[in-house]
């Protein structure tokens, strides 16, 4: 019984004393709360008030998993992100009871199912497709879905090993992103773009501009297939790349040929391409120096420079055009960018790629230059719609990052992320494991594909290069839909 008490009695001492320093800690926020003049809400409820902003760090979180509906996030919701994920876990990926997608919602498209589709023994698979004709080696594309670009800096290591594996696995190619070629997107043997961003990393000379020697030795690589130079991204129109101090790490900097620690910002343009004619000089002297298939990856503002864009090709020869344009719409993304030019700045995939396709048409470019589409297309749906706009490929950076893990913690600009995938932190990255995440690539993309052949076969086509907008109809504000082909007429597509 007295070790009964004895014990009791520390047990009191030891809840009065956590309840003295709670009360000490309380104190110590209060003044500091009534004292400061940065923040009225705890300057005028001191301690209270604190917990306002806990409130408001810890929403976003809750929204997610307790009270936003399937179809209700941004910027993808929980059912595109559940897709992706069961695609990834190789897993079927049908759903009972009927659609929680409400397709009164303006711009939803809906495939016209055929009367009598093909058989599955009719069935056929996507032939390869070439791009850059007069190149000296040309690109036999074996895919039509591929992962976008995602730079060594803005992706981690593991992140890089695991999409590069993947996409060797699934044959699919995999696009550098603006900071250079690393050795872990070599290491998986997978088809690599290369893309020359404003800053020019990985083939900069000490001025920033081009150096063709190390075009050469890019170039020299033989898993690199194709270079495409950035004038803009979704996400940033008219604003060069932003890559934080905090992830320019000293193997970073060397391959970019940056400073270590210091933010990372590429120009808004490049200074040698003031107008197309300039532009398609670039383009034609990166096609001579490597050798190989050179495009250009830009943002939709309005057709008129479109116009200029195709006028001048035809005016000087389609062997002076670029091998594919990659159209990012306006809803892209980034791990850094302005608010102002996420929300507000440039046309979205829906609208620019048909109109691009039509202009392309217009020119009778469409056999010369391939469009690559990008801008939030995660879904078979997403591709099936790109394929009847008139799109040859689609790529997906978003897309990839979920079949990783990502759960949308939107923490990419902050070296913080909590899935390894955008952070430089070996905490972080540990978390990340490689030999998993590749068959998760892998499976999300042949899933893409797989689904996107479904969907060609119920419109009445063999596969899904064959659909035409006719194949789709677009809701209107007032719920009926009309066909895709009559709001963007082009008999080529």
């Amino acid at each position: 019984m007295e070790a009964a008490g004895t014990a009791l009695q520390y047990l009191v001492l030891i809840f009065v004393f956590l309840i003295g320093l709670a009360l000490l800690v309380a104190a110590v926020f209060f003044v500091i709360d009534r004292t400061q003049t940065s923040d009225a809400i705890r300057r005028n409820y001191p301690v209270i008030g604190r917990f306002r902003h806990i409130f408001s760090e810890l929403g976003e979180f809750f929204r997610q998993y307790f009270f936003a509906m399937d179809r209700e996030e941004l910027p993808f919701n929980r059912a595109q992100r559940d897709w992706v994920s069961r695609a990834a876990g190789g897993k079927g990926n049908t759903v009972a009871f009927g659609s929680t997608r409400n397709i009164a919602v303006a711009g939803t498209p809906i495939f016209a199912n055929a009367a009598f589709p093909p058989l599955d023994s009719q069935a056929a698979k996507t032939e390869p497709m070439m791009i850059g004709p007069f190149a000296r080696t040309p690109f036999m594309a074996q895919s039509i879905f591929n992962i976008s670009g995602m730079s060594y800096g803005a992706i981690s290591k593991p992140a890089v090993r695991a999409l590069s594996k993947g996409a060797a696995k699934a044959g699919i190619w995999m696009n550098t992103g603006e900071g250079g070629v690393s050795p872990y997107h070599l290491e998986g043997g997978c088809d690599i773009v290369f893309q020359i961003g404003t800053a020019k990393y990985g083939v900069r000379n000490a001025q920033g501009g081009l150096d063709d020697d190390k075009l050469r030795e890019v170039a020299s690589h033989e898993s690199i297939r194709m270079f495409e130079i950035k004038l803009a991204q979704g996400a940033k129109p008219g604003k060069g790349g932003i890559l934080p101090g905090a992830k320019v790490t000293s193997e970073i900097a060397g391959i970019r040929g940056i400073q270590v620690g210091e933010d990372s910002l590429s120009p808004n343009r490049h200074a040698e391409a003031r107008n197309f004619g300039e532009l398609l000089d670039m383009v034609a002297h990166v096609r001579e120096v490597t050798g190989k298939p050179v495009g250009i990856k830009t943002v939709v503002g309005e057709l008129g420079p479109f116009e200029e864009l195709f006028a001048l090709i035809n005016e000087r020869g389609q062997e002076s055009a670029p091998d594919f344009i990659t159209i990012d719409g306006g809803e892209g993304g980034t791990g850094a960018a302005p608010m102002p030019l996420i929300d507000l700045v440039g046309m979205p995939i829906r609208e620019a790629l048909p109109l691009i396709a039509r202009l392309r048409s217009k020119h009778g470019l469409q056999e010369r230059i391939r469009l690559i589409a990008s801008g939030k297309l995660v879904n078979p749906g997403d591709i099936a719609w790109a394929m009847a706009a008139g799109a040859d490929f689609v790529t997906s950076a978003r897309g990839f990052m979920f079949s990783l893990g990502c759960i949308q913690a939107l923490k990419c600009n902050k070296n913080t992320c909590p899935t390894g995938i955008t952070t430089h932190d070996p905490r972080f990255q540990q978390g990340l494991v490689v030999t998993d995440k590749v068959d998760k690539v892998a499976h999300y993309a042949k899933g893409i594909i797989k689904e996107l052949e479904t969907i060609a076969h119920s419109v009445g086509v063999a596969e899904p290069r064959e659909i035409r907008r006719r194949h789709v109809r677009i809701v209107q504000p007032e719920g009926t839909s009309v066909p895709m082909d009559v709001l963007f007429p082009d008999g080529a597509a």
